[in-house]
């Protein structure tokens, strides 16, 4: 079987994307999501990219799945009743939390606090306890465990937690309690502490076990019922899930540890970018991917994503890597207001979503969106997705029209370039959360921009942010999808220490992570994978001696036997970042807090298409010249179909480049050149080097 499949599940769309590993040759397939159940509308996109690429489902081999089900558990509320079991007197753990509240000053006077996922009904305590070195203080009082369980079967709880106080260091505890739950509860779902989170700090840990309990029976069903589909559908090959960090899991391991996927979805998103700006020559980039709901924005760095320690959703922060990845309310189906309090133009957080979705879309939207005020431009032709979605221009502009009514804007489309100007800026917001407040100057890196909806904002965000060139890849709208599809099985271990630099040498650390290497390496071996084709790198969480928050350094264990390697080597690069981030040091001793090692499978061979070399002149994918409204007034913009341009073609603005499932504007003063990969490289006219870094 040479072809596989990767399916990305938006909350507007599911994006599939067809690759031949032969040629590289993609076939797109972009049908609106099902909610309700997403394998619906997975399903009916498998079978569109199947038919079009003309064969059957039985030459399909592995699915690469980028998933919401999690993310959207936890944002819905709608995840498992979950049961947590504490070591006695820390039964308030999660009620009592970190005593932080998001905002600014006397934030707590307008902030809900959310409930726990566990509520305090649902957790009970047990008799028995671990010290911080591991050693028994208490030893487990077995009766008091089954009658402590026995109360939560009668509550009925769905899932359970076990969360035991010092379990990262020593979880025998932990895993005893385990087995009497099997015993007493039967086939629910456990979530270990030790298993999900093995590091220190109670609460962060406990809070990560509890929602991955929460999630478990959600992501359980979804793995295993589209799993089964696919095999009746005769789909041969294997499920994975794109975890967080950007790497693949099983399906089994997902259910297993459904709290690393919760940004499974924007993950794909920003290894796809990856994988173009790599054929296009870029290797510093930040990523922009613009969907119906919301955008996701990261910084990428010699082609290597920053990896963070933490996952946030919604109100939810857990301990769990993933791809720092920011996310705003600002997508095509945000939804334009204005405030009666105010008077002034709003746009979003509120989504149209998939359902009604925008005016234009004919489906019951009555409210002005950034996809209405973008066809009132003329930005948007009135197909979408290869047909999949029509546009009604007329409808687009009744709802802009309710925006003229509310203000004193003259025209419908001065409104309409309000809500996209608007838009634009809350966009910058999060670009700069991954680029200024990170110490780093935008200007120094490309823009990658995808999504639905990301390739017609992008030459405008690249104005703001001084960030070129702005490329964008071939299928914007799939990216995700092509991320899913190009990424490798990845697995970590983690381990807390807890030691001054003083108390370790080069020796006791590399035998630390040589059996971490060993624990991360289990789970891809025993997917099938060859020993000799993984790639392990190590990490480590470093602070100053007294400080309360760690940063991330990798190790480089191969630096260990020269000189200046190993702990000075750590000691020299946390420094570095330490200076980066805040622009001072301290003397005080360094301290080591976690180490981490994670095994990478090889990359999918995949071939890169190149595109037939033209001599500049696009003329021959210039299909009509369309009226549009850009900059204050009105222009003449070229219409340009992509799929008809070469490698070397120059698009001068403002034009229109439509495809199937994305359309690129580019403004006056700016030029597209078609790369061979298939890119297209937008720079400002007077600036044809571009800033990014190229290599």
């Amino acid at each position: 079987m040479t072809y596989r499949l990767g399916v990305d599940v938006g909350g507007t769309f599911t994006d599939i994307l067809l690759v031949d590993e032969r040629s590289g040759e993609t076939y797109r397939a972009k049908t609106p999501s099902t909610p309700h159940d997403q394998s619906i509308g997975v399903l009916k996109g498998i079978g569109q990219v199947c038919e079009t690429a003309g064969i059957g489902l039985d030459q399909v081999g592995d699915v690469m799945h980028g998933t919401t089900v999690a993310t959207n558990a936890i944002l819905e509320g709608k995840g498992a009743r979950v049961g947590l079991v504490t070591t006695r007197g820390f039964r308030q753990v999660l009620q009592i939390a970190r005593s932080f509240v998001p905002g600014g000053l006397a934030g707590w006077i307008i902030w809900p606090k959310p409930e726990p996922l566990a509520a305090l009904e649902d957790t009970v305590e047990v008799v028995g306890r671990i010290a911080s070195d591991g050693s028994v203080v208490e030893d487990l009082d077995e009766a008091d465990v089954r009658r402590a369980l026995k109360s939560l079967a009668a509550q009925g709880v769905e899932a359970l937690s076990i969360s035991l106080i010092n379990s990262y260091a020593n979880p025998d505890h932990e895993r005893r309690v385990a087995k009497i739950a099997a015993e007493v509860l039967g086939d629910l779902t456990i979530s270990v502490s030790s298993s999900v989170l093995p590091e220190l700090r109670e609460y962060e840990r406990t809070l990560t076990t509890v929602a991955n309990a929460y999630v478990q029976p959600s992501v359980a069903r979804y793995t295993a019922n589209l799993g089964d589909q696919l095999s009746a559908a005769g789909v041969d090959g294997n499920l994975y899930i794109l975890r967080s960090d950007g790497g693949l899991t099983s399906a089994a391991a997902a259910a297993d540890n459904p709290v690393s996927l919760l940004l499974s979805g924007p993950a794909g998103g920003v290894t796809g970018a990856a994988w173009v700006a790599e054929q296009a020559g870029f290797t510093d980039f930040m990523t922009f991917d613009m969907g119906g709901t919301s955008t996701d924005v990261a910084l990428v760095q010699d082609r290597t994503p920053r990896i963070g320690r933490e996952t946030k959703v919604g109100d939810l922060t857990v301990r769990a890597t993933s791809v720092d990845v920011r996310t705003v309310g600002a997508g095509g189906g945000s939804i334009a207001h204005v405030p009666a309090l105010t008077q002034a133009l709003r746009v979003g957080p509120q989504s149209a979503g998939a359902v009604p979705g925008p005016a234009a879309y004919g489906q019951g939207g009555a409210d002005p969106t950034v996809t209405d005020a973008n066809v009132v431009l003329g930005y948007l032709p009135t197909s979408l997705a290869g047909g999949e979605v029509t546009l009604d221009r007329d409808a687009a502009t009744t709802a802009v029209q309710t925006i003229v009514d509310a203000t004193d804007l003259a025209s419908v489309e001065e409104a309409a370039e309000g809500i996209v100007d608007i838009v634009n800026e809350n966009m910058l917001g999060a670009l700069r959360l991954v680029s200024v407040q990170q110490g780093f100057d935008p200007r120094d890196f490309a823009l990658v921009a995808f999504g639905g909806a990301g390739p017609l904002h992008a030459n405008a965000l690249g104005r703001l942010t001084g960030a070129w060139p702005v490329i964008i890849p071939p299928s914007p709208g799939v990216l995700c999808a092509y991320g899913d599809a190009t990424t490798s099985m990845r697995d970590e271990a983690v381990r807390t220490l807890m030691r001054p630099f003083s108390a370790l040498d080069d020796d006791s650390l590399r035998d630390v992570l040589s059996e971490l290497a060993e624990d991360a390496r289990a789970s891809l071996l025993r997917d099938g994978l060859d020993e000799d084709a993984l790639t392990l790198t190590y990490a480590a969480d470093l602070r100053y001696h007294g400080q309360g928050f760690e940063i991330p350094v990798e190790i480089d264990l191969h630096a260990f036997d020269r000189s200046g390697g190993g702990l000075d080597a750590l000691r020299a690069a946390f420094d570095a970042e330490h200076e980066r981030l805040f622009s001072f040091l301290l003397g005080n001793e360094h301290e080591i807090v976690t180490v981490r090692a994670t095994a990478t499978g090889p990359r999918p061979a995949v071939s890169a298409p190149t595109l037939t070399a033209g001599d500049g002149d696009p003329s021959a994918a210039r299909t009509a010249t369309q009226r549009i409204w850009v900059d204050g007034g009105p222009a003449d913009a070229g219409l340009f179909q992509r799929d008809l341009l070469r490698a070397g073609d120059v698009v001068v603005g403002p034009a229109v480049v439509v495809e199937m499932d994305s359309t690129t504007l580019v403004l006056p003063g700016h030029a597209a050149t078609v790369h061979p990969s298939g890119s297209l490289l937008i720079r400002p006219i007077d600036d044809s080097a571009g800033a990014g870094v190229e290599g």
